[in-house]
Formats: C-alpha cells, sequence, structure tokens
C-alpha cells in the first residue's frame, strides 16, 4: 500500500469538526483510486453487455485492485477483541443552530455526519479503495456505464425497518435535487438514471460522455436515509434547510440528546446491524460520544485541563509547545502523543478572493504573498514545529520539482496553447524564504512594493499604495472569533507586514455564525481557509475544489479559482489509463496550481497531535486516519481507576 511520507496540516482544532468538509467526504467526493493489489471475480458478459466483461466484487477500485479480499475477517488496524463500553467526549468551540450537515444555511453540530451508512465506504489505510457496507456486492461493466449494488437485507434503520433499494434511490435524488449545489450540478450530469430493480438491488447508470473517472465511488458513497420519513413531512424535512430534528439514518450511532450550543451526545445502537461486518469489525467502540460547547479556544482548554471533557486532538503549536505541562500530565494522568499522520499535507493558508479587481493582477498577489514572513511566524509564534510548503501535494510522489521534463513536460505540451510558455521554461513556484529574526526585511520589501510598482499601484507619502484612480489597495480579512489564538496572532502581524508594503489591510474577528454565512458568501477579500483538499488521484473532487464549472458557487472553491489550464488538466487526467499515467497528469496539476497562485501557504506539521485521560487505547494507527472516532476505545479498568481517584465524574 502507498504511504505517503508527510503528513497533514492541522491548521484549525479538532473543535471545528469542519462539518460540510465532512459532509462532502459523505457525498463520496473523496479523490480516487491508487493503491493496488488483487480483486476477486469476473462474472461472464450478461445480455446487456454483451461486448464486454461485467465485474462482480465485494468492493471497488478504479485500477480493479484491492488490497483485502472477499473474505477477509478485518481490517488489520483494527482490533476486533477491543472493549465495548465507554464515552469518547470532545470539546468544541462556537455554536450550532443545526443537525442537518447537508446544507449551505445554519451552522451544523459536530459529528452528525456519523448516523449514516454507505453503500461502500474507503479504508484508512488506502487512497481510493472502496469496501461494501450496506452493499454485499456490486457489478459493473469495463466502461462503468452503469453500476449495480445488492444491498445486505439484514441491514435496518433505526427503527428497525429495512434499508430497501427505493431508499437510496431517494437519498440519490434528494441530493441532486436539494444538496450543495457544486454537488448537485455535478453529479446530475454524472447520473443519467438511478432505479431499484427491486427491493434490495440499485442500479444507476451514466452519462457515458464524461469521465468514467467518480462515477461508482461517488454514487456508492452518498449517505443513505430513510425515505419515508422525509416524505412525512416534506416541507419542514428538507435536505437544504437547516433543522435540528435529526433524519433516520441506519449508521452505528445515533442521536440521544442535544442542548443547543451546550452539548450533543450520540449513542452506539446496540442493535446496529452491521457491527460483525468484515469492515467494522473492531470499530464504534464506544457506548457514547458527547461534543460539549464552549466559548472561544481558551475556555476549551482550559475544560479539557479539568476534565470536563477527555479527548483533544490539538492544532495551536502554542499550546502544544508550552501548556502541556499541567499537573495531570506531569502526574500521568493525561496522556500526550506525538502520532505521525501519513497524509499529504492539505493546503491550508492565505486564499485569496480572486473575484475581487484589485486582485486581478498575480504580481499583486504575489506581493501579498512577500509579505508574509513564515520563517518568523514559525519561530516566534509556533515554536518551530512548522515546515514550510509550496505544493499543493508536498512531499509525495506527485510533487512538481524543478523544470517539467520526460513524461511529464510531454503531457504539458500535448495539451497545446493552453499551457503558457514560462510554465515549461521556468521552475515550478515556491515559496519565498524570509529572514526569521527580521518580520519586514529591506529586501522583501524592496521585492514586494517593485512588484505592486509594475501592477500600477505606487504608494503615497501617506504609505499607502493606490492605482491610477487613486483607490488604495484594500484587503480586508475575516476570522471567527473562537479560532485559534496563534492563527489569531498570524493574521495581526501579516496586517501590519502588508501595510508596511503599502497595502490597505485589516481583519475583522466577527462570531463563528457570522463568519460562516461570509465565508458561503465570499464575503471577503482574503480568507484564512482549509477548504481546498490534497490529492493522490484524480476523480470528481478536483473540479468540485479547482474546476471552473462551479467556482463561483463551490463551497470548496473559496478563492473562487475558474483557469482553462487547470480545468485542461484535470480533463486529461480523466482519461488516465494506468496509475504512471495519472501520477503524471496529477504532478503537471500541482504545478499549474502553483502557477496560478492563489495561496499564500503557511506550512503545514507531520503529527497528530494529541491529548487524551489515560483510559483511550488504540492499535496500529493507519497512515491516512487518527482514527479516534471509530478505532479507539475504552479500557474499563483504567476508567474506573480514574473515577475511583476522583479524576472523572
Amino acid at each position: 500500500m502507498n504511504r505517503t511520507p508527510r503528513a497533514a496540516a492541522r491548521a484549525t482544532s479538532l473543535p471545528s469538526f469542519r462539518p460540510l468538509i465532512c459532509a462532502l467526504t459523505a457525498l463520496g467526493l473523496a479523490l480516487a483510486a491508487t493503491s493496488l493489489r488483487a480483486q476477486d471475480t469476473a462474472a461472464p458478459a450478461t445480455q446487456e453487455a454483451e461486448a464486454q466483461q461485467v465485474i462482480t466484487s465485494h468492493g471497488y477500485s478504479y485500477f480493479g485492485n484491492l488490497d483485502y479480499p472477499a473474505d477477509f475477517d478485518h481490517f488489520p488496524f483494527a482490533n476486533p477483541d477491543a472493549p465495548k463500553g465507554g464515552e469518547l467526549v470532545l470539546g468544541a468551540s462556537g455554536t450550532f443552530d443545526s443537525m442537518n450537515p447537508y446544507s449551505r444555511k445554519g451552522r451544523s453540530g459536530a459529528l452528525t455526519t456519523i448516523q449514516y451508512d454507505q453503500l461502500i465506504q474507503d479504508t484508512e489505510d488506502s487512497v481510493g479503495q472502496y469496501y461494501g457496507v450496506l452493499a454485499e456486492r456490486l457489478e459493473y461493466p469495463e466502461d462503468r456505464s452503469w453500476v449495480i449494488f445488492h444491498l445486505r437485507p439484514e441491514a435496518t434503520f433505526w427503527d428497525g425497518t429495512p434499508v430497501t433499494a427505493e431508499d437510496v434511490v431517494y437519498s440519490h435524488k434528494l441530493f441532486i435535487t436539494q444538496g450543495l449545489p457544486s454537488y448537485a450540478a455535478a453529479v446530475s450530469e454524472m447520473v443519467t438514471g438511478a432505479e431499484a430493480l427491486d427491493e434490495h438491488t440499485v442500479k444507476f447508470t451514466f452519462n457515458t460522455e464524461l469521465t468514467k473517472r467518480s462515477r461508482i465511488e461517488t454514487v456508492g458513497a452518498t449517505p443513505v436515509f430513510k425515505k419515508a420519513w422525509f416524505e412525512e413531512d416534506p416541507e419542514n424535512r428538507r435536505l437544504d434547510e437547516p433543522r435540528l430534528e435529526v433524519a433516520v439514518g441506519s449508521g452505528p450511532y445515533m442521536l440521544d440528546s442535544y442542548d443547543v450550543n451546550r452539548r450533543i451526545v450520540y449513542k452506539r445502537r446496540d442493535d446496529y446491524w452491521g457491527k460483525d461486518l468484515p469492515f467494522n469489525k473492531g470499530r464504534y467502540n464506544y457506548d457514547r460520544i458527547r461534543v460539549e460547547y464552549f466559548a472561544d479556544q481558551t475556555a476549551s482548554f482550559e475544560a479539557f485541563k479539568a476534565g470536563e471533557y477527555t479527548f483533544r486532538v490539538e492544532s495551536d503549536p502554542r499550546l502544544w509547545a508550552t501548556s502541556y505541562d499541567f499537573p495531570r500530565i506531569q502526574e500521568g494522568t493525561v496522556k500526550k502523543e506525538e502520532i505521525l499522520d501519513g497524509s499529504p499535507p492539505n493546503p491550508t493558508g492565505f486564499i485569496f478572493n480572486l473575484a475581487r479587481p484589485q486582485l486581478q493582477d498575480k504580481r499583486v498577489r504575489e506581493a501579498i504573498a512577500m509579505a508574509f514572513n513564515f520563517e518568523w511566524t514559525n519561530e516566534s509564534l509556533r515554536y518551530g514545529l512548522y515546515a514550510p510548503r509550496s505544493s499543493f501535494v508536498e512531499g509525495t510522489h506527485v510533487e512538481a520539482e524543478a523544470l517539467p521534463e520526460g513524461a511529464e513536460l510531454e503531457f504539458l505540451q500535448s495539451l497545446g496553447d493552453v499551457v503558457p510558455e514560462e510554465m515549461l521554461t521556468e521552475e515550478v513556484w515556491t515559496m519565498h524564504e524570509s529572514d526569521p529574526s527580521d518580520l519586514l526585511g529591506r529586501r522583501t520589501l524592496r521585492q514586494a512594493m517593485g512588484l505592486l510598482n509594475e501592477a500600477g499601484w505606487e504608494v503615497g507619502q501617506d504609505g499607502l499604495a493606490r492605482n491610477a484612480e487613486g483607490q488604495t489597495l484594500r484587503l480586508r480579512m475575516i476570522i471567527p472569533s473562537n479560532i485559534d489564538s496563534t492563527v489569531e496572532a498570524m493574521h495581526e502581524t501579516y496586517v501590519q507586514n502588508l501595510r508596511g508594503i503599502g497595502v490597505d489591510a485589516s481583519y475583522t474577528k466577527i462570531d463563528p455564525a457570522q463568519f460562516t454565512l461570509r465565508e458561503r458568501d465570499r464575503d471577503y477579500d482574503m480568507i484564512y481557509s482549509t477548504r481546498y483538499g490534497a490529492f493522490l488521484s484524480t476523480g470528481g473532487g478536483l473540479s468540485q475544489m479547482y474546476g471552473s464549472r462551479e467556482a463561483e458557487f463551490s463551497l470548496f472553491n473559496p478563492a473562487g479559482l475558474a483557469s482553462p489550464l487547470v480545468d485542461a488538466i484535470i480533463r486529461a487526467s480523466f482519461e488516465a489509463t494506468t496509475q504512471e499515467e495519472t501520477d503524471v497528469a496529477l504532478k503537471a496539476l500541482d504545478r499549474a496550481l502553483r502557477y496560478e497562485f492563489f495561496i499564500v501557504p503557511d506550512g503545514y506539521i507531520a503529527d497528530h497531535w494529541v491529548a487524551y485521560y489515560d483510559m483511550y487505547e488504540h492499535a496500529d494507527i493507519p497512515p491516512y486516519d487518527l482514527g479516534y472516532l471509530s478505532l479507539w476505545w475504552v479500557n474499563p479498568d483504567k476508567a474506573q481507576a480514574l473515577k475511583d481517584t476522583g479524576v472523572l465524574n
């Protein structure tokens, strides 16, 4: 299995939970298909596809290979003997006013997606490999023009009613008609038909004029709801509206209780139909998962120290470096771990709103980037714990380097005039290096102001850059009031540097609900964001994040990037017939995204930083997920000892 050497940035803390990103993952827009070994069986051609083989399998991978055979018992990173019981208590900051994570409106509560099963689900130790959950098997022709899922007859919703093919079809159509606009637009064009062949068999047909990539995994990884629940009250039970009433699902956990802006409690289903599936053995070990809400990160950390919640994934380097020496750490009651994260780092950082007129010229964006001193920020605010990042796939085998050559050069040349000449003749963009001892060095100042002058912005006696019409180079940023203190300090110093080169820069702190609304409406000039994702293979998710078609409204493209160059590379990547061809296209994509220059990267950390009360245990951590929600468990003896000594109630 492929394992990447670098790790994901932890730019925001666990408590935000990034509900819309989780929703995107749940909708099957993962970046599909790498890692290869043996698949199970191939059925003879049917009357419907006489000219080609129909593949029958317990799972799916675009290149036709799965690491685990049909008769696998459990995943090696899961402990099938893990004890069931206990409680996972997490902390969150901010507010929530909805339990529907699939709407653009409102601010959804944490972890709402854990209540829903999917037909197939990806694994934590591979990219693009999916195994059956609701579906016991699937069949599809070589051209992926259709797919048939055979549901497990034992699958049931919380109320004991069976999960049927009609529920699958209804859920699919619900996302098409009421789902996130970027998803609905892409999938409605991809899928030409969805029908229940019988109670436990559902068939999807696809638009054969579009790419074969992401077809099967997209429809297969869509959450499944109970059709009858929505139809009982269609006016108030909509997917595109916030609501506190929870749609009926079939997942391992269901909502137990909530207190708006204070806590959410989920309980494990004793009668969960799928608990003995090979995919699920060793998973879902807590009896309850509770999320406690706090006003901000400071209050949240103090609550953790006091035992008000018991598991914390840290994202603030200042806290990690200076504050994890409190008495319960020293006495061993609370454990602190750094666990290697094998995922490629997310391309986090300061994102330009490319729709803003003052940011149209790339020289302006480059000048603004020059004012960000990563080295000073890392040493002064992040205790040297971050590494610099330039690539969208930093440290992986598809990271673009130096000049394009060999197969990558041939690939770029095959795209024609859409590829700028300088992309072929100039080395790939890399983040500038600044002086860590000087927040805004003279060399940086000269270079940045030179770029602004070239772009028509001259700095006057008042220290502000103006264009020929006398307008200042305005740059407004927003941050939520519950953001990490380190990230806020980054904004303060960045604004200071920007004003030093003549930019009329400022940032405003607003409450989380208002921030969510303005973020969705792109009411900002620049925003610190974790919305973009890294990629190890191609698929529909690339278009969701980086494509032009959905650029105006996609929640996952906060820059509004709309580049014919990027579009051409993504389209060409869909046509790759081997992993090697795919890798070449992805390397070219990394080069093109860096050429377009719409993110000022802020670096990354290579580990998960976790602290928890000494009652949680885990097996080997898989490379692509910490797995604390589903793969860890509570040691009952340790939990009782913490209660006996009064550490926990």
